[in-house]
């Protein structure tokens, strides 16, 4: 369960009656992925015994709490979200520093890259890879179909070569990503190297 921030937990009414509490609305909210809900997504996500109508109920409360907001939209569209103080809507203070941060690269660390579990760092690594392997695929062939060499080295079959080494290493890295993701995913975390 998602801890419910103390703005949010001084606010809100613990009537236990309810058949959806105000808090459990609140707890799916944070839980879910989603930074905004219509009523028919609060719904589904809540639980099938509970009506539309109660959900809209528990929204206008805590809408009248300052806990949640609304935005409308044409075709009497409505979306509610959690009304962070800290941040603009919809983003919740983590998301907004999220926003903000640097790039899955900057953040990559050694430890990261060696235990394979910096996932986004890696696969943008492995990106980054195969557009330079298609570069330099894009620059063997126009010197070889120029005829071109730099200084007599054969500058073509060069590029041709690293390009294709390069493909290569960025295959094997993805392909060892993917597969320290499963076998984290089947057997949990592998600890091979100490935390900090």
């Amino acid at each position: 369960m998602s801890a419910i921030p103390p703005w949010v937990d001084e606010r809100i009414d613990r009537n236990l009656d309810n058949t959806l509490t105000q808090e459990h609305v609140v707890e799916t909210m944070l839980e879910s992925d989603r930074p905004f809900f219509s009523i028919r997504q609060l719904h589904a996500c809540i639980k099938p015994d509970v009506t539309r109508a109660t959900v809209r109920n528990r929204l206008r409360e805590l809408q009248e709490i300052d806990v949640v907001a609304t935005e409308t939209y044409p075709d009497s569209i409505t979306l509610y979200y959690i009304n962070h103080p800290e941040s603009a809507w919809p983003l919740s203070p983590e998301g907004k520093r999220a926003l903000h941060a640097e790039t899955p690269l900057d953040r990559l660390s050694t430890r990261g890259f060696l235990t394979l579990s910096d996932t986004a760092g890696i696969r943008t690594l492995v990106l980054a890879g195969f557009q330079l392997s298609l570069v330099l695929f894009a620059l063997g062939g126009v010197l070889t179909v120029a005829g071109t060499d730099v200084r007599g080295t054969q500058s073509d079959i060069v590029l041709w070569d690293t390009g294709f080494d390069l493909l290569f290493v960025s295959l094997l890295l993805l392909f060892a990503e993917r597969t320290a993701r499963w076998v984290r995913d089947r057997y949990g975390p592998l600890s091979l190297l100490p935390s900090t």
